[in-house]
Order: C-alpha cells, then structure tokens, then sequence
C-alpha cells in the first residue's frame, strides 16, 4: 500500500505538469514520509533507502546532497544535546523543580500556572524533550504525595511545552531548521515569536483551568488536607548547589547569551551569517569535553540523539532534492496560483496544512517537506517572512492535537506507561488537544493576517 500510494503520488505528478526527475523526486519522498508514519521503528532504514534510490538514479548528486543535509544544523544540535547532558548530570532540573514545588501556600490554580511557566521556559531555553522529561518526574512526585491522577497535569504540562518550543530557535528543532534557512536571527524569534507564543501560552492555561476545573478542585482538597496535617508537598530536603553545578550553569548562560547576540557579533566581527550561533554550542561543548574529559565520550555517545539526528540529516537531504530538481517551483507556482497570490491566503494554507499535518505527523519531517516550497515562494510573493511564522507555529502548535503530534507528547506517555502502567485513549487527549490546538492556530493566524509587524 505504502509503495502504491507513492507510485500514485508520483504519476500524479506527471500529470499535472512536473518532468520526470520532478515526479520520482516527490515518489521518493513521499515514501519515505509515509513509512514514518506507518512504521515509525524503521524511519532510519527508509531514510537511507530513500536517500541511496535518490543517488543511484542521478536525481541527486552527492555534492548536492551534502549541501541539502543540513550539517550546520545538526552540529548545532549536537553541541546543546552535550550542554543538556551536563546539566542534567549535575542535577540542574531536579534543583529547578525542587525550588519551585516548595513554594509556600501552593494551591492548584498556582500550582497549573507554575507547572505551564516552567514547561514553556524550560522548553524555550533547552528543548521540548528535556523540559517534558523533568516535569512529568515533578508532575508524578506530587501527585504521588496527594493521590492523585498525574495524567490531566501531564497533559498541561505537554500542552504548555509545545508551546513554549515555538519561542525561541532553541525550543524545537524546527526552530533552528527554520532560523538557517530563512535567514532568521535569535533577535527575530524574542521579537516575533516569543509574544505571540506568550498569548497562546495564555488562552492554553484558561483552556485547561476549565477543561480540568473538577481535577484542579480536587487538588485543592488534596492540599488542604495536607496542610492541616502538616505535610510539605514535597520532600523538604535541601538541594546543594554544587560547585560543579554552578560552573555548569555558568557555562549554559554564557552559551545562551552568545546565541541571543548572535547577529549583532556576526555584524562586529565580518562573519558569515548564523555563524555566531551555530559554532556557539560546539565551542561550549568542547570547553566541556575538556573540563569533563573523564565523561566526554559518555556525553557524546549517551546524550545525543544519533538515531534521531542521522534521521534529520537524510531527511533533509530527501526534501532538497525536491528543490534541486525544480519539483517545489512548480508546486510553489501552482499554489501561489490557487491563492491569487493573495498573501494572507497562503499563509493561512501554510498554517493550517503544518497544524494538521503535525498532529499526525512529526513536526520535522513536515516542515522540512515545506520549507523548499516557501523557499520557491520567494521570487512569486512580495514577501515570505509570514510563511516562515505560520510555519513555525503551525509545526509547534499542531503537536497539541493528537497523542503522537510531537516527541514531547511520545516521551510523556512513554513515561506514564512505564513508570505508572497508565495508557491515555485517543478519545481523552483529543477534546482538550483539539480546544488547545485550534484555538491557539486561530490565535496566530489572526496576528499573521493583520499585523504588518510580521511582513
């Protein structure tokens, strides 16, 4: 069926206008999309098949391919994997999530504004995958501690942290994958997409105060009567802040200012662009590498994500063939057709199309499938800048929708099945994935539509 669907796809294609080359180019990665999704286990062996079929039939040359893989991405997210994996060892979240859950006169309502705040943030400055990791572990130790169901705080908490991934370049890889190729700086996403994201970040706390009100009602009584038998929410044993920790801290925060000054060193110093921002984790992971040297092959080999980042490399190496053979020129000419060249229009087909096609499939397989098309946009419109926003969010915020819209969501149930033998049904994360994930779609596209602040 898989191979059929790609055949059709790539007849299809032949049809309505695309040459040869074009059409094997969109069968190939169509295949590829499609045995990700169907047979999610062997993403990897469809990437290098694809990849290899691509090659082997001259659709692609190997210079190209190399150019289309996006190694300046992929080494930027090897250098923060490296910076996380420090963090972690040295107990930099667990300090986070201790200090924050004993605040004194917790109540439910604060204790969901907490939880979302610190998702969002966590997954701003490091990634999705670390912020769910460490705040489904908060979520279960107080729900332990009260008896209570940790599944509706677990879905806030994930709900909150797709979000939050859309703030900054650093949140998501989509981030990074869009910064590069768009051209976007660290300024432009504080700008642009931190407010937006904060809005959004707002109406998705007031959709779960209402969604869960019985649950939060409950934990207030839990807390009540906690409080009345003297009960700390959490265990009060102080977290040392270790000399270790503090250089550790010390090194993320120099690495985290360089990043967000990127633009404007690039511009002191007569370097490329995003070049600041790229080498930045691979200088602070190499300080590490040195300064831990006992760990520094456990870092490499433990704390980054080599199956998911050989993935994103051939991945996109397929998605730039589809540019290198004119394949996305000619889509991009027949949708900017469609739409009049209407670009409020586009925007809105860009949005939606990345929100729904998120909540099925991996937010990067899909936006890399994009991004040669926006990048086609750019000689037709007057402007892609909107494109590369509805983009972002759209990737983000359509995660919230289904059980599998993003890696945050599959780690989180991953964990609730593992460590409390728990299964969330389809049927009860789509009422309140659907009512967080439209409602904030409806949210920024809105702002694309009428505000020139994001021409």
């Amino acid at each position: 069926m898989l191979i059929a669907i790609a055949a059709s796809l790539g007849f299809l294609s032949r049809h309505i206008g695309l040459n040869p080359q074009q059409s094997f180019s969109i069968a190939i990665f169509s295949a590829s999309i499609l045995g990700t999704l169907f047979f999610w286990q062997f993403r990897l062996s469809f990437a290098f098949l694809g990849i290899s079929l691509l090659l082997m039939t001259k659709t692609i040359d190997i210079q190209h391919m190399i150019e289309f893989s996006s190694l300046e991405v992929i080494l930027f997210l090897v250098g923060m994997m490296i910076l996380v994996g420090l963090l972690k060892e040295n107990g930099f979240f667990t300090f986070i999530t201790h200090k924050l859950l004993n605040i004194p006169y917790l109540t439910a309502g604060k204790f969901i504004i907490i939880l979302s705040l610190v998702s969002a943030v966590l997954s701003a400055t490091t990634s999705e995958v670390i912020s769910i990791i460490f705040m489904v572990a908060a979520v279960f130790e107080i729900c332990d501690h009260l008896k209570l169901d940790p599944v509706p705080y677990v879905i806030i908490s994930v709900m909150a942290t797709n979000v939050g991934s859309a703030a900054t370049v650093l949140g998501n890889p989509i981030g990074i994958l869009i910064a590069t190729k768009a051209g976007l700086t660290f300024e432009d996403f504080i700008i642009k997409a931190l407010p937006l994201s904060v809005v959004c970040l707002v109406a998705t706390i007031g959709i779960c105060m209402v969604w869960y009100r019985k649950q939060i009602a409950e934990m207030d009584t839990a807390l009540e009567n906690a409080s009345k038998k003297h009960l700390s929410v959490i265990d009060q044993t102080p977290i040392k802040f270790t000399g270790e920790l503090r250089t550790s801290v010390i090194i993320f925060c120099a690495t985290l200012v360089f990043i967000s000054l990127h633009h404007r060193l690039e511009l002191l110093w007569n370097l490329g662009h995003n070049t600041i921002l790229l080498i930045m984790p691979l200088i602070s992971s190499g300080i590490v590498m040195i300064w831990k040297r006992d760990k520094a092959r456990e870092y490499v080999e433990k704390d980054v994500e080599w199956w998911t980042l050989l993935f994103f490399m051939f991945l996109f190496a397929q998605a730039g063939t589809l540019q290198y053979t004119g394949a996305t020129d000619e889509l991009a000419k027949k949708l900017t057709y469609f739409c009049g060249h209407n670009l409020n229009l586009l925007t809105g087909i860009v949005l939606w199309i990345s929100t729904i096609g998120s909540a099925i499939l991996d937010n990067v397989v899909l936006v890399a499938a994009f991004i040669p098309m926006v990048l086609s946009c750019a000689p037709i419109t007057e402007t892609v800048q909107p494109l590369w926003w509805a983009l972002l969010f759209g990737g983000c915020l359509g995660g919230n929708i289904t059980l599998v819209g993003s890696t945050a969501n599959i780690i989180a149930l991953g964990m609730l099945e593992k460590e409390k033998n728990i299964h969330i049904t389809f049927m009860r994360w789509v009422g309140i994935g659907l009512s967080v994930g439209i409602t904030t779609t409806v949210i920024v596209w809105i702002a694309l539509s009428i505000l020139p602040f994001y021409r």
